[in-house]
């Protein structure tokens, strides 16, 4: 078999230059949002040049001010606390699942995962109505339990890692059952050490979903105490709290944060597991 060809410099350069102006379509706004933050009224209200791009005097102390003005350190836990909860439960449903649908053998095995798969071809706004009754009827509203009950697992959560289950070698997984080890055992020592990066990619996945969740908060939540910052950021978007735009950029900016150190913390896990989660033996 002949060595492959490295492709042509020309598309290299092409390939690469779309990549960058792709990065930037996103870096741009993001960028902007931030410096917004830091200038003053009148600075945010110029018209945007190169000469009005940078505050005169960054101004920190709107995004105390964005706090004080929503209480955001409030919201803030709130949104911890359902981002965290739903990402630990949610993750080792799904793998558990996974697991199943790849190395265990029972009846309807297939019918049952065709039906998963056939839950990823509703829009997920489709079930918030029946969702919703019976979260009231479980008592499941207007707290915690109503922004994480319902998201404990997700038909992309079962299928992704029943493809990354696929990857783990049935020889090892044989050879466990050998040695007398039990399934959850298998599970825990054999398998999950092999898909681990999937489990972080799926764990990145699932926070950011729940840390910008904001139509099924708007449903269910609806007293301050649990509400979550989303749903502030939306009030202090429309001049509930206080009207100023810089003060609504910090407020962005800050609600952005979290996202951005979760995934510089696990990046490689999380590229590896994108990567990855296709491959069989």
């Amino acid at each position: 078999m002949s060595a492959l060809r490295a492709p042509p410099l020309l598309l290299r350069a092409l390939v690469h230059l779309i990549v960058y102006f792709g990065a930037a379509t996103m870096l741009v706004p993001l960028a902007w949002m931030v410096l917004t933050a830091l200038k003053s009224e009148s600075e945010a209200a110029l018209a945007p040049t190169w000469s009005t791009l940078l505050p005169s005097s960054p101004r920190w102390g709107n995004f105390l001010e964005a706090v004080r003005a929503a209480d955001l350190d409030r919201f803030y836990l709130n949104s911890t606390i359902a981002a965290v909860v739903t990402t630990v439960l949610a993750v080792s449903h799904n793998a558990l699942a996974g697991y199943a649908f790849a190395k265990l053998r029972f009846a309807g095995k297939r019918v049952l995962f065709g039906l998963t798969l056939a839950t990823m071809m509703v829009p997920i706004q489709v079930y918030f109505i029946i969702t919703y009754i019976v979260c009231a009827r479980l008592g499941f509203s207007d707290n915690i339990q109503a922004l994480v009950v319902p998201f404990l697992a997700s038909g992309f959560g079962v299928f992704y890692m029943r493809q990354a289950m696929e990857a783990v070698p049935d020889s090892l997984i044989e050879a466990a059952r050998i040695d007398g080890m039990r399934e959850f055992d298998t599970f825990w020592y054999v398998a999950r050490p092999i898909v681990w990066p999937a489990l972080v990619s799926l764990g990145v996945f699932t926070f950011v979903f729940s840390w910008n969740n904001f139509f099924w908060p708007l449903i269910v939540v609806d007293s301050e105490r649990s509400k979550t910052l989303p749903l502030a950021i939306a009030d202090l978007s429309a001049g509930q709290y206080v009207d100023s735009w810089p003060v609504q950029m910090a407020a962005g900016t800050i609600l952005i944060v979290p996202l951005i150190v979760v995934f510089l913390f696990v990046q490689r896990a999380f590229v590896r597991g994108v990567a990855g989660s296709g491959l069989k033996e």
